[in-house]
């Protein structure tokens, strides 16, 4: 019998929630990392890009090693067997409510969605940068149901504390900090040294 040679891989999702350029220099850190990604831009996300950046998906594949459209459900990020030995983690960037309730009801109609159910059920990490406000009791519940079962929730709120003096400052900040949650450590993050 042969063993199976892995890779650590990282799944991105993209939503059409605000905030698209979270999701954009995500996805540059992991490409500069060398780190494989498969990609999935929603519907919604590229109206979203579009509005917001001025880019296209076109623009993003070229920074990933894999895309797939969000309706492809036979995708091989769509099963576990796959997930298990190659992805370490996944990020959905920003994340719109309506995949938050979907992720938290295990309703897997997109592939965003069935991937982040797949790498629950897998015991891989899951982060969602959640972008809404004010939120609603009943985003709060869904984001506690997804805490309890290991899911970060990391809203991008701007680490002001930490200095950054230009909006491309603060969206480091917050990548820094949502990679951390899923085990890649970089140096976007100034780090707290204490007040001595």
């Amino acid at each position: 019998m042969k063993q199976i040679e892995t890779r650590q891989e990282y799944i991105l999702g993209i939503t059409g929630a605000s905030g698209v350029i979270l999701g954009v220099r995500m996805l540059e850190v992991l490409q500069a990392l060398s780190l494989p990604v498969h990609l999935i831009v929603s519907e919604g996300a590229k109206t979203t890009l579009r509005e917001e950046s001025g880019r296209t998906v076109e623009d993003l594949k070229r920074l990933a090693a894999f895309f797939y459209d969000d309706r492809d459900l036979g995708a091989s990020i769509s099963s576990g067997s796959y997930v298990s030995p190659n992805v370490r983690a996944m990020i959905v960037s920003p994340c719109s409510m309506k995949s938050l309730a979907a992720i938290a009801t295990g309703y897997a109609e997109t592939l965003i969605v069935r991937a982040a159910d797949v790498v629950l059920k897998e015991g891989k990490r899951l982060a969602l940068v959640v972008r809404e406000s004010p939120l609603t009791a009943i985003h709060l519940e869904q984001m506690l149901i997804l805490a309890r079962s290991g899911v970060s929730i990391v809203p991008p709120v701007p680490p002001f504390y930490q200095g950054a003096t230009t909006v491309e400052g603060l969206v480091d900040q917050i990548v820094g900090r949502v990679l951390d949650q899923i085990g890649v450590y970089t140096d976007l993050p100034n780090r707290w040294r204490g007040t001595g």
